[in-house]
């Protein structure tokens, strides 16, 4: 099968399931999302990832290595992830 997410860097075979099991299909749909929102789509859908997959979606969209993101904007990511979701409990 050639799944165009494990094209992406850092997706690997689980995180593209996950993915593909959010309705997220295409490196086209992951750039209408967002890291930080196709990352919620997977925990939503009851998969325990772990941050580490928000950075690599965020590298992936970056095409760069999630290791290689500016801790400036992991912490954005985060703070964007906060407030979505302290949002969605009020």
């Amino acid at each position: 099968m050639n799944d165009e997410l494990q094209h992406l860097r850092n997706l690997g075979k689980t995180s593209a399931q996950w993915l593909h099991a959010a309705g997220i299909h295409s490196a086209s749909d992951l750039r209408r999302l967002g890291a930080v929102d196709a990352y919620r789509a997977v925990r939503t859908r009851g998969f325990r990832a772990s941050k580490v997959l928000l950075y690599a979606i965020e590298g992936a969209l970056l095409d760069m290595h999630w290791n290689d993101i500016p801790s400036e904007r992991k912490e954005a990511l985060n703070k964007q992830l906060e407030a979505i979701s302290s949002r969605h409990k009020n």
